[in-house]
């Protein structure tokens, strides 16, 4: 079984967007550490828009160029690693915008679907344009910000009109409907990887996108008690994410969700999260899927959670690929 290791590469969408230092560089410095000491390779799904933002904003204010300098050095870095680079589209930096202190987050646009085929397709061009000048390879793999992916037809002739053909968007038994987005999983195939044409959901063995599901796991609400409690009650910093912003956040009615009955969560290596780790990989193998497919973020990483994925990683049954690797 294949197991990839994935990152978005992304600062937060809330009220306050965090910074560049302590939401990507620092965080991912420490993920390179892991890398390098078990010669593994990681994939970063790059949040691109936000790329193009400081591209925009840089001559104008001394503290966008220097997330500038620091992000887009990071990004060449990792690439010359050897590390995974693919694209990663929160459309809604079409709308944002620096006002000289922070950045406004405007989030009414929060997916593709609210735009027209055209500017799709200009969103998708210039977004991986961007990815490619960094790293000087052909990027083809795409993951959804905010998973939301669906309806696929939507945004199928933007992808392929620009050679993007893998998908790591799906993860089975996935549901939100929120102001700003939307996703809806419950109907996946229980399958490791399937290839599709108009419905992601659909599988179609003659079509011309490939999907590798992000890997997921049933969690039962007495998890998101003890996470609750150890939050509350334990004053150690190890279980701090090191991320300073705020993002978006779920719903009062998602929250009592899962703290009610089980939900179905995409295998995470963010925060208390990773604890379910080497569960949900047994799982995998157990069931024989031929992928295993990790999803983390810079900002979401925490000391606990570097130390529950450096036990997972120097695992030497464990083979860990890119998506180059393998595609």
């Amino acid at each position: 079984m294949k197991t990839f290791i994935t990152f978005d590469y992304e600062i937060f969408f809330g009220k306050n967007s965090g910074t560049a230092e302590n939401c990507i560089v620092k965080p991912t410095e420490e993920l390179i550490k892991i890398a390098n000491k078990y010669d593994v390779k990681f994939v970063f799904f790059v949040d691109s828009g936000y790329l193009l933002k400081l591209q925009e904003y840089k001559d104008k204010y001394k503290y966008v160029q220097y997330e500038y300098d620091i992000v887009f050095n990071q990004l060449k870095k990792l690439s010359k690693l050897g590390h995974d680079i693919q694209l990663h589209i929160h459309p809604h930096w079409e709308d944002s915008y620096f006002d000289g202190k922070k950045w406004v987050i405007d989030t009414k646009r929060y997916t593709l679907h609210s735009f027209s085929d055209i500017e799709i397709d200009d969103i998708v061009y210039r977004y991986k344009k961007v990815l490619e000048d960094i790293t000087e390879d052909n990027i083809f793999a795409y993951r959804a910000g905010g998973w939301s992916v669906q309806p696929f037809n939507k945004i199928k002739k933007a992808l392929k009109n620009n050679n993007i053909w893998l998908d790591s968007t799906v993860f089975r038994g996935g549901y939100y409907k929120s102001n700003t987005h939307f996703f809806d999983f419950r109907n996946a195939p229980k399958k490791g990887m399937w290839r599709f044409e108009d419905n992601i959901l659909e599988e179609n063995q003659n079509g011309y996108f490939l999907e590798i599901p992000i890997s997921s796991i049933k969690v039962s609400p007495f998890f998101y008690w003890k996470f609750a409690l150890n939050k509350k009650f334990n004053n150690s910093n190890r279980y701090t994410i090191f991320g300073d912003g705020k993002p978006i956040g779920a719903s009062n009615r998602d929250i009592i969700k899962m703290l009610l009955v089980p939900t179905y969560s995409a295998v995470s290596c963010d925060g208390y999260r990773s604890s379910l780790l080497e569960q949900a990989y047994k799982n995998y193998k157990y069931k024989k899927y031929n992928h295993f497919v990790i999803i983390g973020h810079p900002k979401g990483q925490s000391a606990y959670s570097l130390q529950k994925l450096e036990m997972f990683v120097k695992n030497k049954y464990i083979d860990i690929k890119s998506f180059r690797d393998i595609f």
